[in-house]
């Protein structure tokens, strides 16, 4: 059973907790004058006996004119059919109402694909999805850090997702 979501990560660091002298409170410059994302989907399998295994797809979005904004269907495909070379078994997949996920494209080609299944999660039930929570951990993971070059968080973010030793 393989749980996906996805997540969109910016310049603009999410707000966290810190710590500053009394008196003080700490101020992070950040530029918004520059564009850019990266988007990264995340898929989790789990199989009863066998360990968890996680699978993710990372795309820069530089802004550019004429750039897709977030990841394409070839991208879902493509991390799907990697964790079914990865798990050597059928898939039953679970993932939300993204409009990528729902639209007659992704449709036909997850009909072509006989080893998987999909489940549709409710409209909002992001407890439901055990993918939701990394999610969470890796944007409180980032919280007040800045970056100043779109690549650099990339590796930020891929530092992030790398297997815990309890995975």
């Amino acid at each position: 059973m393989c749980f996906e979501d996805e997540a969109g990560f910016t310049r603009r660091p999410p707000k966290g907790r810190n710590w500053g002298r009394r008196g003080f409170t700490p101020v992070l410059r950040v530029s918004g004058r520059r564009s850019g994302r990266v988007s990264v989907a995340r898929l989790i399998a789990t199989r009863p006996g066998s360990r968890t295994r996680l699978c993710h797809r990372l795309r820069l979005h530089t802004g550019r004119k004429g750039e897709r904004p977030s990841l394409s269907e070839d991208d879902y495909i493509g991390l799907i059919d990697g964790m079914h070379q990865l798990v050597e078994a059928p898939v039953v997949l679970v993932w939300d109402r993204l409009n990528t996920h729902v639209s007659h494209t992704m449709r036909e080609l997850i009909k072509t694909r006989q080893w998987l299944t999909v489940f549709i999660l409710p409209s909002y039930a992001p407890e439901l999805n055990a993918v939701e929570y990394l999610c969470a951990h890796v944007k409180r993971s980032l919280a007040n850090l800045t970056s100043v070059a779109l690549d650099r968080l990339e590796a930020l973010v891929r530092n992030r997702l790398r297997p815990c030793p309890m995975w």
